[in-house]
């Protein structure tokens, strides 16, 4: 298993505008942005995980998130690191019925 972790927290500034934008309704443009971002960062650092531990893809990405007090979030992306390979013999496949 590969990971990436990111903890991040919204400014005071945007956490202002957040809330007023709560207010009013609709979707919140600077935490929208924000979990862009989380998850971007948490992608990358998977990547380098896999690759630091010899693989050259991932299988089943998933995300998870947890609140850390009322202003932070941890983002954490993890799958399976592998190393893909072209075949180069015939294969012998096992037919399920």
């Amino acid at each position: 298993m590969v990971y990436g972790i990111t903890v991040r927290s919204r400014g005071v500034g945007g956490n202002i505008m957040a809330g007023l934008r709560q207010i009013r309704g609709g979707e919140i443009n600077e935490y929208m942005e924000m979990a862009h971002q989380a998850r971007q960062q948490a992608l990358d650092r998977l990547a380098e995980q896999a690759a630091g531990m010899g693989a050259n893809a991932v299988l089943s990405i998933m995300f998870d998130s947890t609140e850390i007090g009322t202003t932070m979030d941890e983002i954490i992306a993890f799958g399976t690191g592998v190393v893909i390979a072209p075949v180069t013999e015939p294969q012998q496949f096992v037919k399920l019925s």
